[in-house]
């Protein structure tokens, strides 16, 4: 199978999450066998189609614009099996330079009218390759597809071989040690080998590849914190997260919401940990949690007998938390306590990250 993934993403690497499915999409189908040529339109000159028809009357199947469209990839897209559209959701559909993409194709169209399925239709000039879809969005929910869905579905009809479609993307990492984000990654690349198999992915690859990762109520305050320190810090998302900066809590609940989403249950493993905070200050309270047989327990007030308990202003532990400041120092100089089992917050990389 001859296979062109066209990526219409303006980023790249790791902050980008629709490059990062594409490459497991990719890796399956090359293991599968296939050729693979992968195109990213946003270096590609591609100019905007202008209505003019001259493919459809002057030129019959050839594009007036000598652009890198009209000398390279639309040539390459009628020469595949298989083409891959990877967009990034923008305003509930695909972005601008897909839809560019999508609007020269019409070379491949004549200008006649006939009825299929019941609707009016261009008849094609040429037999166009089988199509996939994949879709990022950082929403949690998969209904944020649902414009996207039936554009395609209506778009490319019985030329429509796949439809992937990851919400909460931007909780996705190439080398991310998660279960359930290795496992998304993993489904990935085996519906790229089904796609090359059976020019399909079957329902069971489908729901490990759509499964949730979280949901509003676990995602929102943490979003929103980010959000908020990219504001702070004066810094894009994409270099927030190419800093690998942490979201800076504003409050208990927000810390918590942190903790929990940045325990790793695989470093985790079997080992055992309590510990009680105690925060003054900005804001005041306390907090615990609680980790056994890979688990994290959290919750806020207090509890029996911790390992360690921390007494910390808490915009000083957030400063730690964040990197801004270092832990041990602000130890030495008084602007914490500890008690109980003080070597917990030397290895708390036993429990948490990538």
């Amino acid at each position: 199978m001859k296979v062109l993934a066209l990526n219409s993403s303006a980023r790249v690497g790791d902050v980008s999450k629709t490059e990062i499915m594409l490459d497991c999409l990719v890796q399956g189908m090359r293991e599968a066998g296939a050729e693979v040529e992968v195109i990213n339109l946003q270096k590609r000159k591609i100019r905007y189609c202008i209505g003019c028809f001259t493919c459809w009357t002057k030129t019959p199947g050839l594009c007036i614009h000598k652009d890198d469209m009209t000398k390279e990839i639309f040539p390459k897209f009628l020469d595949s099996d298989l083409c891959v559209l990877a967009t990034p959701l923008y305003h509930y559909t695909i972005n601008a330079l897909m839809k560019t993409f999508i609007e020269r194709t019409l070379p491949a169209l004549q200008p006649f009218f006939e009825k299929r399925d019941g609707v009016t239709k261009h008849p094609r000039r040429h037999e166009v390759p089988l199509i996939a879809v994949i879709s990022v969005a950082g929403f949690p929910e998969e209904n944020v597809f649902d414009q996207l869905k039936s554009y395609v579905n209506f778009l490319f009809r019985d030329r429509l071989a796949a439809e992937i479609y990851r919400s909460s993307a931007e909780m996705l990492r190439t080398e991310s040690t998660f279960p359930k984000i290795k496992d998304i990654l993993e489904a990935t690349v085996q519906g790229g080998k089904e796609l090359v198999e059976f020019k399909m992915i079957s329902p069971e690859t489908l729901e490990r590849i759509k499964k949730p990762i979280t949901d509003f109520e676990k995602m929102a305050p943490l979003g929103n914190c980010a959000w908020q320190t990219c504001i702070d810090e004066k810094v894009t998302m994409g270099e927030f997260q190419k800093r690998k900066m942490v979201p800076r809590p504003n409050s208990i609940e927000s810390f918590l919401a942190i903790m929990q989403e940045g325990f790793n249950p695989v470093k985790a493993g079997d080992k055992k940990m309590s510990m009680q905070y105690n925060f003054s200050g900005q804001v005041e309270g306390s907090c615990n949690f609680t980790v056994e047989q890979g688990r994290l327990t959290a919750a806020a007030g207090q509890m029996a007998d911790p390992d360690l308990t921390v007494e910390t202003p808490f915009e000083v532990w957030m400063d730690i938390l964040t990197g801004k400041a270092d832990g041990a120092q602000m130890l030495m100089e008084g602007k914490y306590t500890v008690t109980g089992q003080t070597d917990l917050l030397l290895n708390m990389d036993q429990f948490f990250g990538e």
